[in-house]
């Protein structure tokens, strides 16, 4: 590629991929609440969610306009990130794949050819993407677990605030509270206790993730995150390319195939790429929603700050290996459906959000041709 035609990509696909998650945002938030919700439910107690339009509803008396829109600067640089580095690795892989089939740059590749550079702009894209998602999932759901109220030695959770807690003996605002300070205010003569959780920045929660994992801990989820990505962006372009094939050849009225590579129409864009965006996100949602449950885990089940980076409590957990456990516990806790918590919502979401994506990019690059 040149340094031209991968600053186009660059430019093109961040603004296209900035307008999407700005519109999008809201529903993006109700996804990831509803997933994450699962990790802590059990028989024995009620969802705070009910689905997703509950969801943005109690959002939205709970925490405003801004609650809806809680976190939105980390997904709006990750939707910048992602669009520019798949569409820029995308165009690398095509020009891969060209190269070593002697296609010529004209000639449009086949459907495997363009799923194959599709799944490895995916792939590329899930490293950039990973630390990004976590930053985002947790400020989304931070709100969702507070306050704690302790009547020690045992400790339970409670949906009403720290003001309504009769006559709490002492306030301490923690996030979460390590569980060796609530052994400590558990043996004093403390009657009881509310823990208030101020709502944290992304910058604290890297620090946070930094010093309970190490570096790596800021890829937690990738596995999810990875599969979603490559199954996905192979789903997400050939689909979208397909589709808009079909949609040429149908307009020009069974004329012969294209010679060469032509830019679709504006609407022929848009509804490929809102197809596209439904297909991916319906068959990949799975890996998306237990990577969200690995994310968000230590918001609901805090565990005691390391002694050191990457030690937790002497456990030999570590970062990225806990992808198989929780699915397996989401799965014996609510079976296949819970897989799906949001779905609808999300496939809602993407429709237009990549139908905007491919209509901006196209245009954009016919323009700029």
């Amino acid at each position: 590629m040149t340094a031209r035609e991968a600053t186009r990509d660059i430019m093109l696909g961040s603004f296209a991929g900035m307008i999407a998650a700005t519109m999008e945002y809201p529903l993006d938030l109700a996804k990831v609440r509803l997933q994450a919700q699962l990790l802590y439910h059990t028989n024995t107690t009620p969802l705070r969610f009910n689905g997703p339009w509950h969801c943005l509803i109690q959002t939205w008396k709970n925490e405003g306009v801004r609650g809806l829109y809680r976190g939105l600067p980390a997904p709006i640089v990750g939707a910048m990130a992602e669009t520019a580095t798949l569409f820029l690795s995308y165009s690398y892989f095509q020009n891969l794949i060209r190269s070593v089939s002697d296609t010529g740059k004209d000639l449009p590749l086949s459907l495997s050819q363009l799923g194959l550079a599709a799944g490895g702009a995916g792939f590329v894209a899930s490293f950039i993407l990973t630390p990004i998602e976590l930053v985002k999932c947790r400020m989304q759901v931070q709100l969702m677990n507070l306050p704690i109220y302790m009547d020690p030695p045992s400790a339970r959770n409670l949906s009403t605030s720290a003001a309504q807690v009769s006559n709490p003996t002492l306030i301490v605002p923690a996030r979460p509270a390590p569980i060796a300070d609530l052994q400590v205010l558990a043996s004093a003569k403390v009657s009881s206790v509310a823990i208030v959780r101020k709502p944290e920045g992304p910058w604290s929660i890297i620090r946070s993730v930094v010093r309970s994992y190490g570096l790596r801990g800021l890829w937690l989820g990738h596995t999810g995150t990875m599969l979603r990505e490559s199954g996905g962006s192979a789903l997400w372009f050939s689909t979208k390319e397909w589709t808009a094939s079909w949609l040429h050849n149908r307009r020009r009225q069974g004329d012969l195939p294209r010679k060469k590579k032509e830019n679709p129409l504006p609407w022929e864009s848009a509804l490929a790429g809102a197809l596209a965006g439904g297909v991916s996100t319906l068959l990949l949602y799975p890996a998306d929603t237990v990577k969200s449950a690995v994310q968000t885990e230590d918001e609901f089940r805090p565990r005691p700050l390391p002694a050191a980076p990457g030690k937790i409590s002497g456990s030999s957990v570590r970062p990225n290996s806990a992808f198989m456990a929780v699915a397996k516990q989401m799965y014996i806790a609510n079976g296949i459906k819970g897989f799906y918590a949001g779905c609808g919502m999300t496939v809602v979401r993407a429709v237009p959000g990549s139908a905007v994506i491919f209509a901006v990019y196209d245009g954009l690059s016919a323009w700029l041709a």
